[in-house]
């Protein structure tokens, strides 16, 4: 059996976000380190120090699904981060980077159902982030992720290095990037030979301190609906209710959606979007697909 050193690293990050005082553990000193002890987070889960220390360490040891029920309760884990914890423990380690797999392909009939949305910004979010389609109100709205190259078509690479998308977020900016980059996280240990994701990883880690802060601090987010701040340079201040389905037939796709509150100033704001999104299109069409030579 390999390392499991995406395990050691999990545990001992949730462990240091832990309050002792919560837990009824008062010191008469200050610790040096935050959070609890090895041997107290032991004792909440049930196992001997050694058995917490060997997983901390990255042994190669096969946890069972009641020790790593056991350590999702002592850690007060939400239902994002056992799902990653159960994952996570599972992982192969340190084994050979696989090469991606295949491209993923958006069915006929979601695109369809983009389309229809209409004055309903929404996207399709896939593998390691990446945006598979839009249509015309997500990219008004967000950007127009149609006229990127393939490769930058990412939610996390666009969020976190694009200036554009820390001026459209504002203050909620940092909340919002780092959320995304949890996304990234549990895909990361869905998959942890892909290649692609090691190199996008590798990638903004070293363009973005706040992206290396954010991976470092394991972090892990399942998205399902919320409420988003926007300062849009066309229409101006915008709240925003978000959905996201996700397809039953593929597991590795999600639509995000954007609603207005009816009749709300975010609503009258997202009506003259569309209306300035359609007389941009109306004004640069897309261009047409060169003609096929005839033999």
């Amino acid at each position: 059996m390999q390392r499991n050193e995406g395990l050691g690293d999990f545990l001992r990050a949730r462990r240091a976000a832990m309050d002792p005082r919560r837990l009824g553990i008062h010191d008469p000193t200050p610790r040096r380190v935050p959070g609890l002890r090895r041997e107290e987070l032991a004792a909440l889960a049930g196992v001997s120090v050694d058995y917490y220390t060997r997983l901390e360490q990255g042994r190669p040891i096969s946890p069972s699904e009641a020790v790593l029920d056991a350590l999702a309760n002592a850690l007060q884990l939400d239902p994002a981060e056992r799902s990653y914890l159960h994952a996570v423990a599972r992982q192969p380690g340190g084994g050979r980077r696989r090469a991606s797999r295949a491209v993923q392909k958006v069915r006929p009939g979601v695109h369809a159902l983009l389309a229809r949305l209409g004055d309903t910004p929404a996207f399709v979010l896939g593998r390691r982030t990446s945006i598979l389609a839009a249509n015309r109100m997500a990219g008004a709205l967000l950007a127009d992720f149609d006229a990127m190259p393939a490769r930058d078509r990412n939610v996390v690479r666009w969020v976190v290095l694009d200036e554009a998308a820390r001026s459209l977020f504002g203050e909620g900016w940092e909340k919002i990037a780092s959320e995304f980059v949890g996304v990234l996280r549990m895909d990361a240990a869905r998959y942890p030979d892909d290649a692609a994701t090691a190199e996008l990883v590798g990638e903004l880690s070293m363009k973005c301190e706040h992206f290396r802060r954010w991976w470092a601090g394991q972090k892990v987010v399942v998205h399902s609906y919320g409420t988003k701040t926007l300062h849009h340079p066309i229409v101006g201040d915008l709240t925003l209710r978000t959905e996201v389905l996700a397809f039953p037939g593929d597991a590795d796709q999600s639509q995000y959606t954007f609603l207005a509150d009816p009749c709300s100033p975010s609503d009258e704001a997202m009506t003259v979007l569309s209306a300035w999104a359609a007389e941009q299109a109306h004004s640069h069409p897309p261009k047409a697909a060169p003609a096929t030579p005839r033999r």
